[in-house]
C-alpha cells in the first residue's frame, strides 16, 4: 500500500473517532477536542488523496484547502473554548442541558 491511501484510511478512522466523540460525550471540552480530531482526519484525507498518479506530483489545491482549514479550525477552537469558559463562569457547568421532549410554549 502506498502512502496516499494509507493516510486517507487513517484520516477516515480519525473522522469516525471524532464523530463518535461528538455524539457520545456531553462535556464541552471533550466535544471541542472531538471536533478537532474530526477536522484533523478530514485534513489527512485531503492530503492522502492529493496525489493524482504515483509518478506525477501532488495536486496543490487539497494542500491549500487543508492549510486554510487548519487556520479556521484554530480560530474556531479558540472561540469554542472561550464560550465554554464563559458558560462555566456563568453557570458553573461545562455541559449543555439536555433537550427536553416538550418544547416550551
Amino acid at each position: 500500500m502506498t502512502q496516499g491511501p494509507f493516510f486517507a484510511l487513517v484520516g477516515i478512522g480519525l473522522v469516525a473517532l471524532g464523530v463518535h466523540g461528538l455524539l457520545a460525550r456531553r462535556h464541552l471540552v471533550r466535544q471541542i477536542v472531538a471536533f478537532n480530531v474530526l477536522g484533523s482526519g478530514i485534513f489527512l484525507v485531503f492530503g492522502g488523496l492529493a496525489r493524482r498518479a504515483p509518478e506525477a506530483g501532488s495536486d496543490p489545491v487539497p494542500h491549500a484547502l487543508a492549510i486554510t482549514g487548519i487556520v479556521v479550525a484554530l480560530s474556531a477552537t479558540a472561540l469554542a473554548l472561550t464560550l465554554a469558559l464563559r458558560l462555566h463562569r456563568a453557570t458553573g457547568r461545562v455541559s449543555l442541558p439536555r433537550a427536553s421532549a416538550d418544547p416550551d410554549p
